[in-house]
């Protein structure tokens, strides 16, 4: 079966009729967007559902940028998802694997051991262990007899190592918070901007089907015209 095929009133172009749309079942807020650019186009003329989704992404946007004002980058990429009909997996679930340094990374791994129980477990036996080879094995007269200062210059330079290490991978960890925030921004605005659209094509349906059913009701009342005609003749 062949595919029948309709001219656009507005870009002159052929697309499959299963896409195509009528003026009168478009929203007057729509309908006088495309009119702007397009004076020709009246309650007569047809487009193709793309078409009229590339203004709907414009109503879209005029909304935005009057709650919020002027658009950021967060808002374009959703913008142009929705367009695009595409998810937003792709553009904010990166691999940060891949973009940590090597210093970043040896940050976060001193700050996962250096929180764990086996650091703490581990230290302790080194202090113990040191302090019994100066006191009872070498009977203090070892290389670190008490007081220990050669144990506490190490604790020291272990303390003055470890804390800005420390901080670095607390830093990350915010940024990681941010973008997380920034991504669930994203998220939540595509799936309310989403549900205004599902609105929109509902209403979009609603108004198609009571189109369609006020011309068969025309139909119908010509049928019947027709047959009060003959049976009044007759």
């Amino acid at each position: 079966m062949a595919i029948k095929f309709f001219k656009s009133d507005i870009s002159g172009k052929e697309f499959p009729v299963s896409e195509k749309v009528s003026a009168r079942t478009i929203r007057h807020s729509i309908l006088d967007l495309i009119q702007q650019d397009h004076p020709q186009f009246l309650h007569d003329s047809v487009l193709a559902v793309s078409e009229l989704n590339e203004y709907r992404s414009l109503v879209v946007e005029d909304f935005l940028k009057k709650e919020i004002g002027e658009l950021s980058e967060l808002e374009k990429t959703v913008l142009n998802s929705i367009t695009l009909n595409q998810t937003l997996t792709d553009k904010i679930d990166l691999d940060e694997e891949k973009k940590l340094t090597f210093g970043q990374k040896i940050a976060d791994r001193v700050a996962t051991f250096g929180g764990s129980w086996t650091f703490i477990l581990s230290f302790c036996g080194f202090l113990v262990m040191w302090i019994t080879v100066n006191v009872a094995w070498l009977l203090n007269k070892g290389f670190d007899p008490y007081p220990f200062i050669l144990l506490n210059l190490i604790l020291s330079c272990l303390a003055a190592l470890q804390a800005p290490v420390i901080m670095m991978s607390q830093n990350r960890q915010e940024e990681k918070d941010r973008d997380r925030a920034k991504k669930d921004y994203m998220v939540n605005l595509k799936s309310e901007l989403e549900i205004r659209t599902l609105h929109e094509k509902v209403d979009h349906f609603i108004m198609d089907q009571q189109q369609e059913l006020m011309e068969l009701q025309k139909v119908q009342i010509d049928m019947l015209k027709d047959i009060l005609e003959q049976q009044n003749k007759s």
